[in-house]
């Protein structure tokens, strides 16, 4: 158990000699916009330690420097928000990384298997996930919670050894390093209140709601920043919906809408949000982003979506990677409408994987055909 620095560059210092280290992370979230961090636990192949990250007098220097040394890879499991949270309090966005659970997609164990589930299924280890919504911001710190937290990381290093000697035989490695692409960007976690309007995107019909959408979204971002509070604090995704379409510019009018809490029109934010209302409303139409439609597909659209789909669960069974990492519906959408259209799938090992398949399906060069209950792709020749 790490609570100073002192100890934390000696353990720093033994974690970055290694080829590997597994990373985990606890912290709270429930009440405020930026993640707490109160927890960090590290194994390399000869230690495990925990740190307590809210220790008094703690610096975490070395923790940040440990992430940032591009000679040890970090591993982690769905680390998403593990790596956010490095982001947000030091800047930097731990490299090289390799996430076990994208891994285990690519290696066919599922969609967005969990982690106690993949231990089981690749160590034969049960693991207690009892102390999973614990309040790990609460000292002392119990030896239950100790002895958890190091065993989020210990059996990660198992993990690890034999996904990656899995991809290694099976000539993936690759593959997953290209999935890390969209991990270690920083503009993954970028949070920039002037595009927080594209998480409501879909609620703007009209350009006058788009421009009210974008310059509300945006206040409410920067408020809850601020002030470290979550979104809905300040003002509810529902209440935002009901503003876009009514376009308030007085406060009367606010108080009129029936998703606005009675009385919080009067307060200091009711007047906040006239003000970004009318912002919203000055802006120049022609500045705004363009509002895509979802065009329904056509009927011969539909029909290929259909096709694709079984090809994809086709190809997903037989090279044992989980269909989701290989396509979304998007894609096949996309691919259905579109002679070349400008998706993952089309793009490296999934197009050679799926995407040249896909598009050899649609253009009538490819059959799916039953043989003996199972569905295979047969050439199609010119002539047939």
């Amino acid at each position: 158990m790490i609570t100073t620095t002192d100890a934390l560059i000696e353990a720093c210092e033994r974690l970055a000699r290694h080829r590997f280290i597994t990373v985990d992370t606890e912290f709270l979230r429930e009440t405020t916009f930026w993640p707490k961090l109160c927890v960090v636990q590290i194994a390399s192949p000869d230690e495990a330690i925990v740190i307590d990250a809210i220790a008094d007098g703690l610096d975490l220097a070395p923790f940040f420097a440990l992430m940032a040394n591009e000679q040890v890879l970090k591993v982690f499991h769905a680390g998403r928000q593990d790596i956010e949270i490095v982001w947000h309090l030091a800047g930097i966005i731990p490299r090289p990384v390799f996430d076990t659970q994208v891994a285990a997609m690519v290696l066919g164990h599922g969609d967005s298997i969990s982690y106690d589930q993949l231990v089981q299924r690749l160590t034969g280890q049960l693991l207690d996930k009892s102390l999973r919504f614990t309040d790990w911001s609460r000292r002392p710190l119990s030896a239950a919670q100790i002895a958890y937290a190091e065993a989020d990381v210990t059996h990660l290093r198992d993990v690890f050894l034999k996904l990656d000697a899995d991809l290694q035989k099976r000539g993936r490695a690759d593959w997953v390093g290209e999935e890390m692409a969209v991990l270690t960007s920083p503009d993954t976690y970028r949070q920039e209140p002037a595009r927080a309007w594209e998480r409501l995107r879909s609620r703007a019909r009209k350009p006058k709601d788009l421009a009210v959408l974008m310059s509300v979204a945006a206040w409410r971002e920067q408020e809850a920043q601020a002030r470290d509070i979550p979104r809905s604090r300040i003002l509810k995704d529902d209440v935002i919906a009901e503003i876009i379409s009514q376009h308030p510019t007085t406060i009367e009018r606010l108080g009129q809408l029936r998703s606005m809490p009675k009385g919080f029109e009067r307060s200091r934010v009711g007047e906040q949000i006239i003000e970004a209302v009318k912002a919203g409303l000055a802006l120049d139409p022609k500045t705004l982003p363009r509002i895509e439609r979802d065009k329904p597909l056509s009927n011969g659209a539909s029909a290929t979506v259909e096709l694709l789909k079984v090809l994809l669960r086709m190809t997903s069974e037989q090279h044992g990677v989980a269909a989701k990492v290989i396509a979304t519906m998007d894609d096949l959408e996309m691919i259905a409408s579109d002679d070349e259209p400008d998706v993952p799938a089309l793009h490296g090992w999934r197009r050679e994987l799926f995407g040249e398949r896909a598009l050899a399906l649609k253009a009538g060069r490819l059959a799916l055909a039953m043989q003996r209950g199972r569905v295979i792709a047969l050439e199609r020749t010119a002539s047939e």
